[in-house]
């Protein structure tokens, strides 16, 4: 044994233990850490075709349908949410109550 005269400062029935267990949480937080941040893992791991979860979560982002804006009933408020997640309200003005020649114009504020 190499490191012999370790076990005259560490008992073996503490040493091992914490030693293997050691490499036990070492051994667990790198699969979590590896689980988390690829996509393929889990593909391989079920059996599918590697990618294909990608795909799919390509696909279903494409196909949801989120809702644009919202206006709310008696006023000329409209609130839009931008893609990022943030609302923004644009106040609606018809054209009478501006100095553009025929259309209606938006104030919008954050």
């Amino acid at each position: 044994m190499n490191n012999a005269k370790m076990w005259l400062v560490v008992k073996p029935t503490v040493g091992v233990p914490l030693f293997l267990s050691a490499v036990a949480v070492g051994s667990f937080a790198v699969h979590v850490a590896v689980l988390s941040n690829t996509s393929w893992v889990s593909d391989f791991l079920s059996g599918q075709e590697l990618g294909s979860g990608d795909q799919a979560a390509l696909e279903l982002k494409q196909n949801q349908t989120a809702q644009a804006g919202y206006v709310m009933p008696g006023t000329d408020e409209v609130t839009i949410i931008l893609s990022d997640g943030t609302p923004v309200k644009a106040i609606l003005r018809p054209a009478e109550q501006h100095a553009s020649a025929g259309t209606g114009t938006a104030l919008i504020t954050q």
